[in-house]
């Protein structure tokens, strides 16, 4: 049995059962299974140990589409935190750490502490908000929720989808596209005019020459995200649809799902030129896999 079995076989053992949302329950059981089955495994993690404002070298020479720049000379930084940052990060990582995602109360510690995490760009509208949380290593997503009610947990995903990550990993000239996911926001649901509550985020990086990210949800819908730091997100509230696969839920009634159609990403410059082009994201992104 190889490493990626084995972290398989623990995953689905350590599975724990809680009350949710129903359709929050149906919803992310389908999402956690695509997951399982799309995300590549790794034993081994590590640890970033990063201090605000900390400097790192980006090994950049020889990826394409980077324009020639002198990679050898080039540095990330991530931005330092804010109080009111801080207190999000810590609010929305209460175990200390990212997550497994099937047991929230089971921190993973290879995959970094809360004090090596910043919010990175934060979309926030009507209905709440969505933050991107990173380290030098990965990224985690920020959907807060009133205090006691039930939040996303901290997943962790490494910057170019594989262990050990890297600001630097997987970086596609000067927009890279590094998650598409469904966030619930509690407040939607719960509110006096209860909403569906899911949205549909989208995230990544982009170079420093970049100055608007747009993002076509679907044909005819476009929307910007928030560019902040060399990092973006953007979120629009998610419909539902039939089931493609004709399923029935625990009532027998006929199952719906979160309608997640592929998107496209663009990057302007400050001239408004086409710093770059992402096409066709879909759902559970990779970076690598377009199926």
């Amino acid at each position: 049995m190889d490493e990626r079995n084995i972290a398989e076989e623990l995953h689905l053992l350590a599975g724990r059962a809680r009350p949710v949302h129903p359709r929050a329950y149906v919803d992310r059981a389908l999402a956690r299974s695509a997951r399982r089955r799309r995300t590549s495994w790794s034993v081994a993690g590590l640890v970033a140990a990063c201090l605000v404002g900390t400097v790192i070298a980006s090994p950049l020479a020889g990826l394409p589409g980077l324009g020639g720049r002198d990679a050898a000379a080039e540095l990330i930084r991530l931005p330092a935190s804010t109080s009111e940052q801080a207190r999000m990060i810590r609010d929305c990582m209460p175990e200390g750490g990212p997550v497994h995602g099937m047991d929230p109360g089971r921190r993973l510690p290879e995959q970094g502490r809360i004090e090596d995490f910043r919010v990175l760009a934060r979309f926030t509208d009507g209905e709440g908000s969505t933050a991107l949380l990173g380290s030098t290593a990965g990224f985690v997503f920020c959907t807060p929720v009133p205090k006691g009610e039930l939040g996303e947990p901290a997943v962790f995903t490494y910057w170019g989808h594989k262990a050990p990550g890297g600001l630097a990993a997987g970086l596609t000239g000067d927009l890279t596209v590094d998650a598409y996911v469904v966030q619930t926001d509690e407040r939607a649901i719960r509110s006096e005019k209860p909403r569906s509550g899911y949205f549909r985020v989208v995230a990544g990086r982009v170079g420093p020459g970049v100055r608007r990210v747009a993002i076509e949800w679907s044909p005819g819908r476009q929307a910007d995200a928030v560019v902040a730091n060399g990092f973006f997100v953007g979120r629009v509230p998610a419909t539902h649809r039939s089931d493609p696969r004709s399923r029935l839920d625990a009532l027998g009634k006929p199952l719906e799902v979160i309608d997640t159609p592929p998107v496209t990403v663009t990057a302007y410059d400050e001239a408004g030129e086409t710093a770059g082009r992402v096409p066709d994201v879909t759902y559970l992104w990779t970076g690598q896999d377009r199926g």
